[in-house]
């Protein structure tokens, strides 16, 4: 597989085209994202072995929902029926793909540990707010640092994978391989698209809500839900509509749609 090379600026496309597949069907997209995560909650909520059959099901998911991207992009009609569209091909490989993210994820969380002597672990563990002491230390502000600084290289190796393992057959080890490199390469997109993700979702409402606490507590309560919804129900399926874009753009030819 070759990785295309893009500019800086094309981080910023990728969520601008995300909105424009999102507006092009609202209801189907907000259908697969919102379907993919409630799968994903329920099957959670199954005593002891539930968050390990959620975390080996999250890529053959997600392809579900790029699924509906494309056909969206096609304007094809039968999206809706793609949630589970994922588990048709390739199975056991995004299975053995899901079953290398949870491993990668606890070594991530391991590593981690070794800043913070475990802190962070015991509080993800454990569902409870941090105590007060633990805060006032700075040891889990060190921990989630180094965790966040260790998921880098991890979320770069399964960005692409599950689309290249249900889409172009590559197997699980040369499809972590191929999305490390294809990330690596375009570190510069990248960059731009996780700076506006943050300007959009967290900087631009933190000044807006910032100023109406300013002016008014009632008017700062109203705001709160005006933003909180459209982030909700808009800006998280554009983000997945704009997981798709950036795999169409890196591995495939912007003027044809990836095949199935």
């Amino acid at each position: 597989m070759q990785a295309r090379q893009f500019p800086a600026v094309r981080g910023w496309n990728w969520i601008v085209e995300g909105f424009r597949l999102f507006r092009s069907n609202p209801a189907l997209l907000s259908f697969l994202v919102f379907g993919y995560w409630l799968t994903l909650i329920f099957l959670n909520l199954v005593p002891v072995v539930g968050a390990v059959i959620a975390s080996l099901c999250v890529p053959a998911l997600s392809v579900g929902v790029m699924n509906g991207c494309r056909e969206l992009e096609r304007a094809g009609a039968n999206g809706f029926a793609l949630l589970y569209s994922g588990f048709r091909k390739n199975r056991n490989a995004l299975l053995v793909l899901g079953a290398a993210y949870l491993a990668g994820s606890l070594l991530v969380l391991a590593g981690g540990s070794l800043f913070d002597g475990g802190a962070l672990m015991q509080v993800m563990t454990s569902g409870e707010p941090p105590p007060e002491d633990l805060m006032e230390s700075g040891e889990l502000l060190l921990g989630l640092r180094a965790t966040l600084l260790l998921m880098v290289p991890l979320l770069m190796a399964f960005w692409f994978a599950p689309l290249l393992v249900a889409w172009n057959d590559v197997p699980v080890v040369k499809a972590l391989f191929f999305s490390f490199v294809a990330c690596l390469r375009n570190w510069r997109p990248f960059l731009v698209y996780g700076l506006g993700i943050a300007f959009v979702s967290a900087v631009l409402p933190g000044i807006v809500l910032g100023i109406a606490g300013s002016l008014s507590p009632s008017l700062l309560r109203m705001l709160a839900v005006a933003i909180s919804l459209p982030l909700l129900f808009v800006f998280v399926p554009v983000l997945f509509a704009s997981f798709y874009v950036s795999y169409r753009d890196v591995f495939v030819s912007a003027a044809t749609p990836a095949d199935g």
